[in-house]
């Protein structure tokens, strides 16, 4: 199972139908949450919970979050990490990758990184990947003080009906594209959102740090160029440089190939056609997949005569399986991050 495929790359538009779709009323959502305009407080309030009030601005406009939120929901596909990082566990999230049928607990709740800190707590799942949209019932059954959906595709319409159960906030003001803001914007801002600003840079600066401690232990990466990429619909897709892989990998101080942002026209990543293979014949590849699916790619004749593949300057990572260096590298969050960053290391040496 790849992330792109089972995360992202599934639909490169899958939201643009939710809303059509979405029949919950307004009446029912009014009933179960209040807009943020009806959650008002002057007093800062300084706690282990965080500091407040706190306005948070974004790209459907701004949210005042009053007191320290109890019942976190998670929208964003890995907004419940970077929520785990600073201390409190949502009561909802999204299940970014499908868990086997039958499993408990839930996959996205036992990766190396999140383990510990989701101890026996299981969330529900509000939104599965590949679904249409959010299942709002659910979410306005599990009675949140506070939505956050930043790693997120959602819209217009959408924010308004999560705002109608809880404040909500969404993706950063900057955001052009959805998913191609840097993870520091997104732990920021989600930091923000939970009244723990400080904190949350702290973290961004610890993880900066050992990015720039890779680079000076690697001083050869900045002279080749790396592009990451997974095996999709019998095609090769390569991921941009905008793209959290694609800006992990160049974190460390490789350089991005920007060619394939070109292609990709504002996308995270893109299909290549036959033609265009060359795009991902450089210095150093790194593969994202499970093993079936890389095994169907070492197959593929036009991926095997590259050059990189043959001088062995390939590094194949597997995704959801084993040690799961693909999903920390595709979430890169506060929690993730340090763990791809040793294994993607260690996998480019």
């Amino acid at each position: 199972m790849l992330l792109h495929r089972t995360t992202l790359v599934k639909s490169w538009r899958r939201w643009a139908a939710v809303l059509s779709a979405a029949t919950l009323g307004v009446g029912f959502l009014a009933g179960c949450g209040s807009d943020t305009s009806d959650r008002s407080s002057d007093d800062t309030q300084a706690a282990a919970g965080g500091t407040f009030p706190v306005t948070v601005e974004h790209a459907f406009g701004s949210t005042k979050v009053t007191k320290a939120p109890q019942r976190v929901v998670t929208v964003g596909y890995t907004d419940d990490q970077a929520v785990l990082a600073l201390g409190t566990k949502p009561v909802g999230m999204v299940d970014q990758y499908p868990n086997p049928q039958g499993k408990s607990p839930d996959i996205n709740t036992q990766w190396p990184w999140v383990k510990d800190k989701w101890g026996d707590s299981k969330p529900e799942v509000v939104m599965k990947n590949g679904d249409s949209g959010p299942n709002y019932e659910k979410i306005a059954s599990l009675r949140p003080d506070l939505i956050i959906a930043v790693y997120s595709e959602i819209d217009r319409a959408a924010y308004d009906k999560l705002s109608k159960i809880a404040p909500t906030v969404g993706r950063t003001k900057a955001e052009k594209e959805p998913f191609s803001a840097p993870w520091q914007d997104n732990a920021r801002h989600i930091a923000k959102a939970l009244g723990k600003e400080d904190e949350g840079a702290k973290l961004v600066r610890g993880i900066e740090g050992k990015l720039a401690a890779a680079r000076k232990a690697h001083p050869k990466f900045a002279d080749r160029t790396a592009v990451v990429l997974s095996w999709y619909k019998d095609s090769i897709a390569p991921f941009t440089t905008t793209d959290v892989r694609g800006r992990l990998v160049t974190g460390i101080g490789f350089k991005g190939q920007k060619k394939i942002d070109k292609i990709a026209d504002g996308k995270f990543s893109t299909e290549l056609s036959p033609e265009r293979i060359d795009l991902v014949d450089v210095d150093r590849i790194f593969v994202i997949n499970d093993k079936a699916d890389q095994k169907a790619l070492k197959k593929f004749e036009l991926f095997a005569n590259l050059s990189a593949v043959k001088k062995g300057n390939v590094s194949y990572l597997l995704d959801s399986e084993g040690p799961a260096i693909g999903a920390a590298m595709s979430q890169s969050t506060l929690l993730s991050l340090p763990y791809a960053i040793d294994e993607l290391v260690e996998s480019a040496e």
